[in-house]
């Protein structure tokens, strides 16, 4: 069933907490927009699984809740020369072509040569040839939601960690980066859950 949600209540809810207590009108429009694309593309949707997916967006965009590109662009990391992961550590490999840089940009700072190809490959998009698509709302959305449902990143996904047997927004974490920041945005998940919860 389609997650709808008292659209009044959830932006009076977040927009203090979240938004300093002012919202634009691009916020907005990105909140919704990411609502109607988890609808299409989630095969079950779970308000839990979109309050986290918020809750990641709010985190990776520095609050901005747009799609950007990485401060410093990657300096000083190897996803930010034209480097691929080749096999981990150490194992780099160099490429010519395409003449990008794939630091991160999107909802969730997607970084390196083979997370750009088979995200594009995945959505059906030239990422390595315009990773700047990430920058679109469209696109960006398209992206985490698939990245996250499907696991694209670390091999784990939402469902891993929020189903039917339980919630856990802190490992949650695992499906983007680790546990790196996990309580922080686990917070930021419930606060999002009781914005989306208050009955239609």
């Amino acid at each position: 069933m389609a997650i709808m949600f008292n659209e009044k209540y959830f932006f009076d809810s977040v927009r203090e907490p979240f938004f300093k207590g002012s919202m634009n009108q691009e916020q907005v429009n990105n909140i919704l927009i990411i609502k109607e694309i988890f609808n299409k593309i989630s095969p079950d949707p779970d308000v839990r699984q979109l309050a986290y997916i918020y809750a990641t967006i709010f985190h990776e965009t520095a609050g901005t809740f747009r799609p950007i590109a990485e401060y410093g662009k990657g300096a000083g990391k190897d996803y930010g020369k034209k480097l691929k992961m080749g096999g981990g550590p150490g194992k780099r490999v160099p490429y010519s072509h395409p003449n990008h840089i794939y630091y991160g940009r999107g909802f969730e700072q997607l970084t390196w040569y083979e997370n750009y190809e088979a995200m594009g490959k995945s959505l059906n998009l030239p990422l390595l040839e315009n990773p700047d698509l990430m920058l679109t709302v469209p696109v960006a959305a398209h992206s985490i939601i698939t990245g996250m449902t499907k696991g694209m990143y670390t091999g784990k996904k939402l469902s891993t960690y929020i189903s039917r047997t339980g919630t856990d927004y802190y490992n949650a974490r695992r499906i983007i980066n680790g546990i790196d920041k996990a309580a922080l945005i686990a917070g930021y998940a419930v606060k999002f859950y009781n914005a989306l919860t208050e009955k239609v």
